[in-house]
């Protein structure tokens, strides 16, 4: 099994399979890519039985044969190869042999037989979305999933796609983000895609805007499979009943608040300062008399602070955990928010004032007396 490849070619194909490939398994080749050759394509394969990523790659070779080769230690002998064509020779007790200029090192591999198959890409249910759309839809959701076990279907995103519309819901106990885009599919689906593969594919995505950036996503039975510029990723889908996140959201408003969202960042930034892992207090805020009153109190000191806001029904005085309310803030492209709120028990929902393509509500936090 003989084949020339281009090292940048190679470097950046086992660089993007890694993601899917186990740091420590009690399988072996789960630790490795497995490399499968037939001509000149070469079929790189991460798999750790939740994800998998598969690409194909075009080399010079008139060859077959498959192998596992051990990630990590592949992509640092590639990394440090000082010429721009790389030759790769596996002989028949699977010692593989890489040279590029005058650097030359050998190393063992495993028989693919030991390796896992992907799950079959049969669905017929799919649709198609831009990468950039999508990046966004995921950098606008994926920080309000769940981190804990209480209920494991939170640790995964709702994908829900009816009457030409999709919807990704991310919640957790404290807070949700519902992001909606219009879509070109007579589809209806529903299912949950676990964070660690959202987050995995939203590094594959380009921010390009151009039809060639488009991406399939089909489910397939208990799977998803997404491909994404030549890249196949699949995931094992979560089991479960989510939410039903459209009641929890509130229709009207007692008060609405319209802010600049760079100041309020920065407000809550100062604020942010005085709050630790280990040292939490809820940010109090108030807001009367076109004024947004910010403070907080922690073992590390106070800060008060205050800002001119635009301000339409009665007084309320609420708190909230400062990163919950801090981070969707950042992922909003709009120069001014809208804050809707029902009373200082109640959850806060957020949208931004030209777009109301984005939805968080993020739950109060009960305050103390000063």
């Amino acid at each position: 099994m003989l084949m020339i490849c281009n090292k940048n070619d190679i470097y950046e194909a086992v660089i993007n399979v890694s993601k899917a490939v186990s740091d420590k398994s009690t399988i072996q080749a789960l630790e490795g890519i497995k490399f499968k050759l037939n001509g000149n394509i070469l079929e790189l394969t991460g798999y750790d039985l939740e994800l998998g990523i598969k690409t194909d790659l075009m080399v010079k070779s008139e060859d077959s044969g498959e192998i596992i080769i051990n990630a990590r230690l592949f992509a640092d002998i590639i990394k440090r190869m000082p010429t721009d064509d790389i030759l790769i020779d596996v002989n028949e007790n699977l010692q593989v042999r890489i040279k590029g200029g005058d650097t030359e090192y050998t190393i063992s591999a495993q028989d693919a037989s030991e390796y896992p198959q992907l799950p079959e890409s049969d669905g017929d249910e799919s649709f198609k979305v831009s990468q950039p759309v999508l990046k966004n839809m995921i950098n606008q959701t994926i920080f309000s999933i769940s981190q804990d076990d209480f209920k494991p279907i939170f640790k995964g995103e709702l994908f829900e796609i009816e009457n030409g519309t999709f919807n990704m819901v991310a919640l957790n106990r404290y807070r949700m983000a519902v992001r909606t885009e219009a879509i070109k599919s007579d589809n209806n689906m529903k299912f949950v895609v676990p964070g660690k593969a959202l987050s995995e594919i939203s590094k594959l995505l380009k921010d390009d805007d151009d039809l060639m950036c488009e991406i399939k996503i089909s489910e397939s039975g208990k799977h998803i499979i997404f491909e994404i510029s030549g890249y196949y990723v699949f995931s094992r889908l979560l089991e479960g009943e989510f939410l039903n996140y459209k009641s929890s959201l509130p229709k009207d408003a007692v008060t609405q608040v319209i802010v600049d969202t760079k100041k309020l960042i920065n407000c809550l930034e100062k604020a942010s300062i005085l709050i630790t892992e280990r040292i939490k207090s809820p940010v109090r805020c108030k807001f009367e008399n076109g004024q947004l009153k910010i403070n907080c109190n922690t073992a590390l000191g106070k800060v008060n602070d205050v800002m001119d806001v635009d301000i339409s029904g009665p007084m309320i005085e609420i708190g909230f955990n400062c990163k919950y309310f801090m981070e969707p803030l950042k992922t909003i492209n709009d120069d001014k928010v809208k804050l809707h709120l029902n009373g200082g028990q109640v959850g806060m929902k957020i949208t931004a004032v030209n777009d109301d393509k984005y939805v968080y509500l993020v739950l109060p936090i009960k305050l103390g007396n000063e």
